[in-house]
């Protein structure tokens, strides 16, 4: 029997955000780090529909490892799929392979009890609008200038790449989201400048008031890392997958307005409203086309972003 006090966030994410329905097939994939999270999932699904799994397995080594082959056909295999892990499955080949075979995924990296709790209690009918509004903004621009003032100055050029809504209400066959959900992201094909995280970012969580980690982009590369830990962490990941590890991998832009404070996990602090984060890594499953074991968010608190120099408003938590 799971913990109580998860049953009501499983209800949300199982029944609202996934739409779960008798008679279509659910596999809850977990590691033995995130299993209480996993087994209430599996308790309200299995209240749904009798054709419900937990598939557990120990936790990989770094976020966008790729699972044991059982997981992935496990993943491959049902109608919907929810994966409370501590290292992320969103950058894999076996989550945009579940993608393809129709499955509508839910990843939830990094996911703590605590998050799970906070970041479920919200409106996902009402981020879906926010969503909306900043996607209409951005969509289709040329490029975008992020600053902030502790130092961040970056012009990114999505190209032809589409930006995307991680809205949470994840119903249609095929589509993905993380949960907790809040975000409009675009894989760039390029960009140019120095970025300069001072919220959250791994290895080292919520940064301390003052501390921030920098990196800088050319030409859609990262070309030098000012932080010893997120230097090590992608040297570490160049070591198996060459220069795609430095690849300037993603722009978001938060949305989840029930977000009032960072707590330190990139998977709740980076769908804060009025926030914007910056990937370094893999992009492969969010419209890009480089794959890499690595996918390394960092969120900026208080972001400026111009829209082919128009400035954008940003969405403001409740």
């Amino acid at each position: 029997m799971s913990d109580s006090s998860l049953r009501e966030p499983a209800e949300t994410a199982v029944r609202q955000c996934m739409g779960l329905e008798a008679g279509e097939s659910c596999a809850v994939v977990t590691d033995d780090k995130r299993q209480a999270i996993g087994e209430a999932l599996y308790e309200v699904a299995a209240g749904v529909t009798e054709d419900a799994a937990l598939v557990r397995y120990p936790p990989g080594e770094q976020h966008g490892a790729e699972p044991p082959a059982p997981v992935a056909a496990a993943m491959a295999g049902a109608d919907v799929v929810l994966a409370p892990t501590t290292k992320s499955l969103s950058h894999t080949r076996a989550r945009t392979g579940a993608n393809e075979a129709g499955a509508r995924v839910a990843t939830l990296p990094g996911i703590t009890e605590e998050v799970f709790r906070t970041g479920l209690d919200a409106d996902y009918q009402e981020i879906a609008a926010v969503c909306a509004e900043v996607h209409e903004a951005v969509a289709g621009a040329d490029e975008l200038r992020v600053t902030s003032p502790q130092g961040t100055d970056i012009t990114v050029r999505p190209g032809d790449r589409q930006w995307r809504e991680d809205t949470g209400v994840v119903h249609g066959a095929g589509e993905m989201s993380n949960l907790p959900a809040g975000e409009v992201f675009v894989s760039p094909e390029t960009a140019d400048g120095r970025v300069v995280v001072d919220g959250t970012m791994m290895p080292h969580g919520r940064l301390e008031a003052g501390e921030t980690v920098a990196f800088t982009v050319e030409d859609g590369q990262v070309t030098s890392i000012e932080d010893e830990g997120l230097r090590d962490s992608v040297e570490a990941a160049a070591a198996e997958a060459g220069d795609a590890a430095y690849n300037f991998a993603e722009m978001g832009i938060g949305t989840n307005l029930a977000v009032t404070e960072l707590v330190g996990s990139v998977l709740l602090d980076e769908k804060a409203a009025g926030t914007v984060h910056f990937a370094i890594g893999d992009d492969h499953g969010i419209g890009g086309d480089v794959e890499a074991p690595i996918h390394q968010d960092g969120v900026l608190t208080e972001p400026t972003v111009h829209v082919d120099g128009e400035q954008l408003e940003l969405p403001s938590p409740r």
